[in-house]
């Protein structure tokens, strides 16, 4: 078994769609990046990469590459859930909390569970998506952005 830790950040940037754990949320203020700044799946793409030794998000989806502007996270996920497979492991599972102090996520994480699920080839029920706040402490604290943290378990095959 192999373990690996993600994390991401992201400033919120009016005129963008809020996409997180492959979900866009409607009628909320979006995240600036250079793809769609899903910042849940570039925790756990770090997280997944990491535990298989593949380096990181930056070195395999550079930020200043064009073909990459605007990108689905959720092809990008897939994409290192096939590249983990054709190192000799699988993902087993993988844990995840969102921190933010808006919009409310609640009712939003079972479809992420779901899409992340879809996205690595796992039942939901091996994806847990939590949310928190940072009780109004630093810059997400203040609601300048969200913040995202991940773990995920590889198995050898």
């Amino acid at each position: 078994m192999r373990i690996g830790i993600g994390y991401d950040i992201h400033r919120f940037q009016e005129g963008r769609p809020l996409v997180l754990g492959g979900v866009t949320l409607r009628g909320e203020t979006g995240l600036g990046g250079h793809s769609d700044a899903d910042v849940l799946l570039h925790a756990i793409i770090d997280a997944l990469l990491g535990a298989a030794s593949l380096g990181d998000i930056g070195q395999r989806y550079p930020p200043d590459d064009p073909a990459y502007a605007g990108a689905d996270s959720r092809r990008l996920l897939a994409e290192v859930a096939a590249a983990i497979r054709e190192s000799g492991h699988r993902p087993e599972s993988v844990d995840a909390t969102v921190i933010a102090e808006r919009p409310k996520l609640g009712p939003h994480l079972p479809r992420m569970r779901q899409a992340i699920g879809e996205a690595l080839g796992l039942d939901a029920a091996r994806v847990n998506v939590k949310a928190t706040t940072n009780e109004g402490i630093g810059a997400v604290g203040r609601g300048e952005g969200i913040a995202a943290i991940a773990v995920a378990l590889l198995s050898e095959e």
